[in-house]
């Protein structure tokens, strides 16, 4: 099959799969006997339709570009890492610790120092994984998933018995300092709708930054090209001199600092402290994003608008119809990911097709007419 055009494997492709997904969840939204179309309305509406609407859709967003990011670096190399639940929870750990042991004078100066204690903490949490795979041999796969488990029982542990305010029974930490707190969309940009309650703050455009970073990084350095050789090849990779271990080291400790950066959003922008569960699945779904997002940034940057939009508007859907209850948009999210990524041949090989035909096409009409064959002796 011939290749088609980047454009079309990283829009084209998954736009349509997302349609596909549609049609079949409104299909299940028509069995369960609600009209498809207004549900459809409804989360729309519901995720861009306002300024308030904006703001959720852009802080999901941001929380799944950072998880997003991790693991589509980690997919260049082939590694499949899964951990970005653990390794976002420990980034959380990191911004806790630099906020609240010491007085930043400034916002800026807090976000600096809060963003290298994120990045570094997710990093080293995804660390021994690495090591394991590198020297081990052992599966990334199944490291990973347990050090999610073993990071939510250690933040459980530090924030009922150590972090926690003497006192309260909430298992938090105090909330940061004033001085420390992000500015929000309200804060910039009043002018444009948005509340004083809006979760959306300034680590967008550090998302925004990330993207630009990860797509230097993998397709403008010689670390980049590295990393993408491994992936396509380890033996070949080995052949040509590239050092494995070091290889799959780095590739994860970026991938854990990326994800650990998802902390700075929803630790220091949206709750202003450390809670139980500020990662919320964003994890796990950084993992869909990085798959329909083709694991380039600028994919992972549009998938993540659209299961920000999918959140959103689920949590509209979920409060104007009753019948569609969450459970019901866990299941449209999962089509979502079942189309971009299970099926993805569904919609890929019909395309692949449709290109070399039209490809085929100019090619034939300039070889010109084939000619007829005659008999001899006419």
């Amino acid at each position: 099959m011939g290749k088609m055009p980047k454009w079309a494997d990283i829009i084209l492709i998954p736009l349509i799969s997302v349609l596909l997904a549609l049609i079949v969840s409104g299909l299940v939204v028509l069995y369960i006997g609600e009209n498809p179309l207004e549900a459809m309305a409804i989360m729309v509406r519901g995720a861009v339709g306002s300024a308030y609407g904006w703001g959720y859709t852009l802080y999901y967003a941001t929380n799944f570009i950072f998880t997003g990011l991790a693991v589509a670096v980690a997919f260049h190399a082939k590694l499949f890492n899964i951990g970005g639940e653990g390794q976002a929870a420990l980034g959380g750990l990191g911004v806790a610790i630099v906020c609240l042991t010491i007085p930043w004078p400034h916002w800026s100066i807090a976000l600096i120092a809060a963003t290298g204690g994120a990045a570094i903490f997710g990093a080293l949490w995804a660390l021994i994984p690495a090591w394991l795979q590198a020297r081990r041999d052992s599966h990334i796969v199944i490291t990973t998933i347990m050090f999610n488990y073993i990071a939510s029982a250690l933040l459980v542990y530090l924030l009922v018995n150590v972090f926690r305010v003497p006192g309260s029974m909430a298992p938090e930490t105090a909330r940061f300092a004033e001085q420390m707190h992000l500015p929000s969309a309200f804060d910039i940009v009043p002018w444009l709708g948005f509340r004083a309650s809006t979760p959306l703050n300034i680590a967008f455009l550090l998302a925004l930054v990330a993207c630009v970073g990860v797509w230097v990084l993998i397709w403008r350095t010689r670390l980049g090209y590295e990393i993408r050789a491994y992936g396509h090849s380890q033996t070949a990779a080995v052949y040509a001199g590239i050092n494995p271990v070091r290889i799959v080291m780095i590739t994860m400790l970026i991938s854990g600092g990326l994800s650990g950066l998802m902390a700075i959003n929803a630790v220091m922008g949206e709750a202003e402290r450390l809670v139980i569960d500020n990662v919320q699945g964003a994890g796990f779904v950084g993992i869909a994003v990085a798959l329909m997002g083709r694991s380039h940034p600028v994919g992972v940057f549009l998938a993540a608008l659209l299961f920000g939009a999918l959140y959103q508007g689920g949590a509209e859907l979920e409060f104007e119809m009753p019948a569609v209850s969450r459970e019901m948009i866990v299941v449209i999210q999962a089509l979502v990911i079942l189309f971009t990524g299970a099926l993805d041949n569904l919609v890929r090989m019909p395309m692949e097709s449709l290109f070399l035909s039209l490809r085929r096409r100019p090619e034939a009409a300039a070889a010109g007419p084939v000619p007829k064959r005659t008999d001899a002796g006419e």
